[in-house]
């Protein structure tokens, strides 16, 4: 019986909107194998905050460019996580025996956590913006996820 890497990888999907409108949203393979599911959920949150860092970077930089004053939604930032082992590994760092194999790589983002700009907050899994870049969904859902993402 053979198996095929790619049917045994978690799907990462997120969005990243600025002022209620989406700048970047991405859905692709994960490159290695989740042990859980709260794994994989982790590993998504370190990839979007991959892109995120940068970009209020970027933002921030800009609104010092173009003497803008800068407001709270720039300066903070919420991320929306719906898998509770993940959201505890994000906001309460310490050593655990079942997710301990978690590469380091994936830690980068907990010092924008410590310092309160950049918060994760708990999201019920039927608001999760996120499920339509990563499984099936039934059509309704799909399509109150896709008003809330474009408003229509």
């Amino acid at each position: 019986m053979s198996h095929h890497k790619s049917s045994v990888l978690s799907r990462t999907g997120y969005l990243i909107s600025y002022s209620g409108c989406p700048i970047l949203w991405v859905s692709k393979m994960q490159t290695e194998i989740a042990l859980s599911t709260t794994e994989a959920e982790y590993i998504a949150l370190s990839q979007s905050m991959r892109d995120l860092i940068p970009i209020r970077n970027i933002l921030i930089e800009l609104s010092h460019l173009l003497n803008l004053s800068i407001h709270v939604p720039l300066t903070h930032s919420t991320v929306f996580e719906d898998n509770n082992g993940a959201l505890e590994l994000a906001k309460e760092p310490k050593y655990r025996p079942r997710t301990k194999h978690i590469a380091i790589k994936y830690h980068h983002f907990r010092e924008h956590v410590k310092n309160k700009t950049i918060r994760i907050a708990k999201i019920d899994t039927k608001e999760q913006l996120a499920d339509t870049f990563t499984k099936p969904l039934e059509k309704l859902q799909f399509e109150n996820l896709r008003k809330a993402i474009m408003g229509w």
